[in-house]
């Protein structure tokens, strides 16, 4: 059985922190079996896992981005359509589309507060690695059952 390939697209807004969910997501999987993409924010997330699935050369794809609220609210409606677009990208593909995309409430451009986030990002990159194994587990047994 070949190795599982996984697709991982990220955002290029605030990459310094965005990007920490890849090394958390390839502290749990190898390297050779992750693609990595960038787009340039959170909102061109959903197209992208669209078009990595329908290429069927992808088992899994996870997605980070950080959506900050920029003081207009504008945050809370990119933020719905990026989830709402990956989940509709899963759904229509039937390929898992995991997201580690956040929107925190407060976040300020401080190191300190950077730091944290950068933290956060590492773990759920991990996270949407271990979840990305599990439902690829599942969709096999189900494969089997079938």
């Amino acid at each position: 059985m070949t190795p599982p390939r996984f697709a991982f697209i990220k955002a290029n807004w605030h990459a310094d922190i965005v990007d920490r969910a890849l090394d958390g997501f390839l502290d749990e999987i190898p390297r050779a079996q992750v693609q990595v993409f960038d787009v340039p924010g959170a909102f061109e997330l959903p197209m992208m896992a669209q078009r990595l699935a329908l290429t069927g050369q992808f088992d899994a794809i996870a997605c980070a981005a950080l959506v900050v609220d920029g003081g207009i609210y504008r945050h809370d409606f990119v933020a719905s359509a990026v989830v709402d677009g990956l989940m509709r990208v899963g759904l229509d593909t039937q390929i898992p589309v995991l997201s580690v995309s956040l929107t925190p409430h407060h976040f300020q451009e401080t190191d300190h507060h950077s730091q944290i986030f950068r933290d956060h990002f590492r773990l759920k990159g991990a996270e949407a690695a271990h979840a990305a194994k599990a439902i690829l587990s599942v969709h096999h047994a189900v494969r089997q059952a079938a």
